[in-house]
């Protein structure tokens, strides 16, 4: 299987990007779009699975993560959906695909993915949102449901922390591995590539800082407030929804997806949390190619 790597020049910045498979195979090649905002592709690898169905995968790097440029010094007034929905068409325009391709979306992935589905663009073929909210204001709420059922011990400890403003220090990010642990990867220890998203996370965390927050529950970043409710009507290929049982992305985070998107259908992991992709790998590829083949050939 071919293997290509190269950069897309993003006005004066880059984006890497990897392409498993041949794009001229014949099929609309699958873009990948990590989460966060500020993850890496690491952690989504295994979607290069879809290649073995003979339909090129293609993951990259947002700017400011992985091995794109990096951009420690800008602020919330640079990060913003439209400036990686920008970067998504001129990746799109590099690769010279745009006569038809896939997009699959995990979790902020998704939420940019609907962002792009909503503008009906030229080319896609079809949309998969996996781990996805449409309305932060759900995902925060039902994020503080999770918490609350977490060891009381372990909140006491969030909150502290929270209060003082030390978010950084080692009890705090103890006491978050146990929400992750349950709703986020259910796999421990983490897979490699996942501890690779955290770790890059870590080692730069200014897009995820920016626009999330500390984690996953603690939301104080600029997309605090972001909601697509309302707007999903306009998508006019056919999507799947991507969940799990445990999943941070609760289904009251999903479910505006279902209820608005007019070619829609909705699978939900059972023993997955919010990575399906590597909890439950082989399922959730199986049902990724299936969809694909069908809406898609």
């Amino acid at each position: 299987m071919s293997i290509t790597e190269g950069f897309a020049p993003y006005g004066e910045y880059r984006t890497w990007y990897r392409i498993t498979g041949d794009l001229a195979s014949g099929k609309p090649p699958l873009i990948v779009a990590h989460g966060g905002p500020g993850c890496t592709h690491d952690y989504v690898d295994s979607f290069k699975d879809i290649a073995a169905t003979g339909r090129a995968v293609i993951h990259y790097d947002q700017v400011g993560n992985g091995k794109s440029t990096h951009l420690p010094d800008k602020g919330g007034d640079f990060w913003t959906v439209a400036f990686f929905r920008c970067e998504l068409h001129n990746l799109i325009d590099h690769l010279g695909i745009r006569g038809g391709y896939c997009l699959l979306g995990q979790s902020w992935g998704g939420m940019l993915a609907a962002e792009f589905a909503v503008e009906d663009p030229a080319g896609l073929t079809a949309l998969i949102i996996a781990n996805s909210p449409a309305a932060m204001k759900t995902w925060i709420s039902e994020a503080n449901r999770l918490r609350d059922a977490l060891p009381a011990d372990v909140q006491a400890t969030l909150l502290a922390h929270e209060q003082a403003g030390t978010t950084d220090s080692a009890q705090y990010m103890a006491a978050t591995d146990v929400f992750n642990q349950r709703h986020v990867c259910r796999i421990v220890p983490m897979p490699p590539e996942v501890q690779r998203t955290f770790d890059a996370i870590a080692t730069d965390p200014t897009v995820y800082y920016t626009m999330n927050g500390p984690n996953e529950f603690h939301v104080i970043g600029t997309m605090k407030d972001w909601s697509i409710v309302g707007r999903l009507s306009t998508i006019t290929v056919p999507t799947l929804l991507i969940s799990g049982r445990y999943d941070e992305a609760t289904e009251a985070c999903v479910q505006p997806y279902a209820d608005e998107i007019p070619d829609v259908r909705w699978r939900i992991f059972e023993q997955s949390s919010h990575m399906p992709h590597v909890e439950e790998r082989d399922a959730c590829m199986a049902e990724v190619a299936g969809f694909l083949d069908a809406k898609a050939p």
